[in-house]
């Protein structure tokens, strides 16, 4: 169970802890997808019992990685990720650009693995929430799991195309 975008998460919060202890839930989660979040959810994560984050992180919006996913991985909560595409804005970027000849080190296909990749390859990323409604997107999508991850210095060259 999670608390979406931090709504009233004071009181939510305690009524998720009671259900976890009466074992009506397993997991209690935050959620927030803007950067100006980020200090309250350091807060929280800090001072509070929390099991997962969903968060936005992206090639383009990589503020997480600086206290929020430490924190996690030191913490042990578990991290899911929202708008891995900015909402199709990180495909602008790159529309009519061939991907890189070296995505092919880290067995990438296309422009969504290679988001994707990116983003999976970061140790304290868990999970990955694309979303899509088209079958050719998640098969694609699903073709970012299959196969090789970047390392850091190619994280740092992906980080160079955008």
């Amino acid at each position: 169970m999670q608390i979406h975008n931090l709504v009233d998460w004071q009181t939510h919060l305690k009524t998720l802890r009671d259900w976890k202890e009466k074992e009506k839930i397993k997991y209690i989660g935050i959620t927030h997808y803007t950067e100006s979040a980020y200090a309250q959810i350091e807060q929280i994560l800090k001072n509070n019992p929390i099991d997962f984050l969903q968060i936005n992180y992206s090639l383009q919006s990589r503020k997480a990685e600086e206290r929020l996913f430490p924190l996690c991985l030191e913490n042990k909560v578990a991290v899911l990720i929202n708008r891995p595409y900015e909402e199709g804005a990180l495909f602008q970027k790159v529309k009519g650009k061939s991907l890189p000849e070296w995505a092919a080190e880290f067995d990438c296909n296309s422009w969504g693995q290679f988001f994707l990749k990116f983003i999976i390859s970061h140790p304290a990323v868990t999970c990955v929430i694309p979303g899509t409604s088209k079958i050719t997107h998640l098969k694609d999508n699903l073709g970012a799991a299959i196969g090789r991850l970047p390392n850091a210095s190619q994280r740092q060259k992906m980080i160079g195309v955008i």
